[in-house]
Formats: C-alpha cells, sequence, structure tokens
C-alpha cells in the first residue's frame, strides 16, 4: 500500500484525491492546501484523511510514502525538491518545472536517492495512445514519415506559463511515448494577444508539426500520423 500526501487542492485536486482514493494499491493520507475552506471540503468527503496547511508536515509524517503536487507551476520546484529530499517519491502535474534547469537537478536529485520522480502526463496512459504505440512499435503500419497535430481551447488560460507548456506538452509527449520520434532540429513561432506570455504558437520539427492554442473557440485534439 502507497500512501500519498497531496498538496494543492484546487482545480485538479480534487480529481487527483478521489483517483488515488479509489485505485487499488493506493491511499490518501493527507490533504495540504492553504485554503481552509478547501480542507474543509475534503474532510466533508473523505473524514479519514488528514489535512492541514502546512506543507512541511506531510514531509515529516513517516506514514507518507509518495507526495503528489497539484500546484502553481512556479512552485513545482520547491515543492518537489523539498520533497525528494524528505525521502518521498514525487508525483507533479505537467509542466513539470519553469525551466529545463530545474527539470534536470530533480532528476538528479531523485536518481541519487533512489525515488520514483513521475509527470503526469495524462495522455500517454488512454487507451487510444496506448494502442497507437502499439502498432507503431509492431511495425504493422511502416514507418512513420509525418505527424501533424492541432490542440486548441477556448478555455482556462494560464497565467503562469505559456501554451507550449500547457497544451502543446501533451503532444510533445505522446510524440516521445508512442512515436518515439527524435527530433534533429526544431523551430518555434508564437505570440500574444493579450498577456506577456504566448497564447498562441506553431512548432515544427524535421517531422512533426504542431499547432496549439488557447484562443479557438472550437475544442479540437486532432493529431494525424502518415506512414510510408
Amino acid at each position: 500500500m502507497v500512501n500519498i500526501g497531496i498538496v494543492g487542492y484546487g482545480y485538479w485536486g480534487p480529481n487527483l484525491v478521489r483517483n488515488f482514493a479509489e485505485t487499488p494499491g493506493a491511499k490518501v493520507a493527507a490533504v495540504a492546501d492553504l485554503d481552509t475552506n478547501k480542507l474543509a471540503a475534503v474532510q466533508r468527503r473523505f473524514p479519514a484523511v488528514k489535512t492541514t496547511i502546512d506543507f512541511r508536515e506531510l514531509l515529516t509524517d513517516q506514514g507518507v510514502d509518495a507526495i503528489a503536487i497539484v500546484t502553481p507551476v512556479n512552485t513545482h520546484f520547491e515543492l518537489a525538491l523539498a520533497a525528494l529530499r524528505a525521502g518521498k517519491h514525487v508525483w507533479v502535474e505537467k509542466p513539470m518545472t519553469e525551466t529545463s534547469d530545474q527539470a534536470k537537478q530533480l532528476i538528479d536529485e531523485a536518481q541519487q536517492r533512489g525515488l520514483v520522480l513521475l509527470v503526469d502526463h495524462t495522455f500517454i496512459y488512454t487507451g487510444a495512445v496506448m494502442k497507437m504505440a502499439e502498432l507503431i512499435r509492431s511495425g504493422e503500419l511502416g514507418r512513420i514519415y509525418y505527424y501533424d497535430s492541432i490542440r486548441v481551447n477556448l478555455g482556462l488560460f494560464q497565467r503562469d506559463v505559456s501554451v507550449i507548456s500547457d497544451l502543446a506538452v501533451h503532444d510533445f509527449s505522446i510524440l516521445d511515448h508512442g512515436v518515439a520520434v527524435k527530433p534533429k532540429w526544431d523551430s518555434n513561432i508564437g505570440h500574444s494577444k493579450s498577456r506577456k506570455r504566448r497564447d498562441h504558437t506553431k512548432w515544427s520539427a524535421r517531422r512533426p508539426e504542431h499547432l496549439a492554442s488557447w484562443r479557438s473557440p472550437a475544442l479540437p485534439r486532432l493529431p494525424k500520423l502518415h506512414f510510408q
């Protein structure tokens, strides 16, 4: 049984608490959040789960084996590093960190301590993507020639990350996991109409091509694979 402490009970936190509570072999041991009203909501639905406004209580709790971090991106690095140094396995929502240097430091820390560091790239665990990866690896459809993807959404605007980190990262994870395409070069063109961070971008590489935007009134998720 893996006892899990969850940090953050905002947009995605309730989903994590519910899913971990329903997963065999997992138990929600504690939830930390700065908002006492949210913690009260946890207690109403899961009265056996400990709650606290102090994240550090999860670090010192010997009954917590792993910590799931569901907080704003600018807190991911600090919280994940503290959890690893406390000897806890870490689950962190995407994007993993604000910078690649921070991500590398977390990876090194986890490897040195023999701990699991998992980034939640949701789509690689879906049935469709798993089947796609199976077909590609079998060679049944031939060699991949081209990958084209559109991922747009008129929905939640993330204020602390660009659309690349919020939406495009889904297709990057699919490419890495299922398609196993390693581009030798890439380029990115993006702009913003309403804020400092890019909300519309086009990413191109030697073979993959991807469009991501928060400014579309439609909600298509359209990956296309071309074989030869």
